[in-house]
């Protein structure tokens, strides 16, 4: 009986024992559990795909015919039958103390503005009397010039000449007699125009 006691008392002291163990390593084993073993790495994220533009290259342009462009009319021109030059007096008959007053008009006859030299390198007023040459103002004409105006339509430039009723030869050649009471004959020129005679009396 004795032995079987201690027996006994053994088997619990071992049990003891043994429960103690099972208890202190479920204990380890909850603290190994427990503990994390390692850092956990997140699983890396599928981001979304970044949006893609899409670029479509531009049609190369395609060559089309040049328009016709219909030629526009060229801007009329001022010809010399649209400037017309006439010759006047400032009166029909002169006294013998007076002197005719000669004058030259440029006339812009059409619907556009005609440039024109008007200087007096281009004019010239003549008086005759028949076939007689009585007087020239380019036989003594110094420091002619040119005078270039731009005459609208319709519109009409004048020289005046005032004639002291004498004679004049070409190149100034001095001419000693005087005209004579009678009918005088007026032509201006001017450049390539010439007028029409105006008909005045020296009394």
């Amino acid at each position: 009986m004795l032995v079987l006691g201690l027996i006994l008392a053994g088997v619990l002291v071992w049990g003891g024992i043994a429960l103690a163990g099972l208890i202190g390593n479920g204990a380890n084993t909850d603290d190994a559990v427990s503990a994390p073993t390692g850092s956990a790495q997140p699983a890396p994220s599928t981001s979304p795909s970044e949006p893609t533009a899409e670029v479509s290259e531009p049609a190369a342009p395609t060559e089309s015919a040049a328009p016709t462009v219909s030629p526009s009319p060229s801007e009329p021109e001022c010809g010399p039958e649209l400037v017309e030059v006439s010759a006047s007096t400032d009166a029909d008959a002169y006294a013998p103390e007076e002197n005719p007053v000669l004058t030259l008009t440029v006339t812009n006859t059409g619907d556009i503005p005609c440039p024109v030299n008007v200087g007096t390198s281009q004019m010239e007023f003549l008086v005759t009397s028949g076939e007689d040459r009585i007087f020239s103002s380019a036989d003594c004409q110094e420091g002619a010039e040119d005078l270039n105006r731009d005459i609208p339509p319709g519109g009409s430039e004048e020289a005046n000449f005032t004639w002291e009723r004498n004679r004049s030869a070409p190149g100034c050649q001095a001419v000693e007699a005087n005209p004579t009471p009678g009918f005088y004959n007026l032509t201006v020129t001017l450049g390539e125009r010439t007028s029409e005679e105006a008909t005045f009396e020296l009394q």
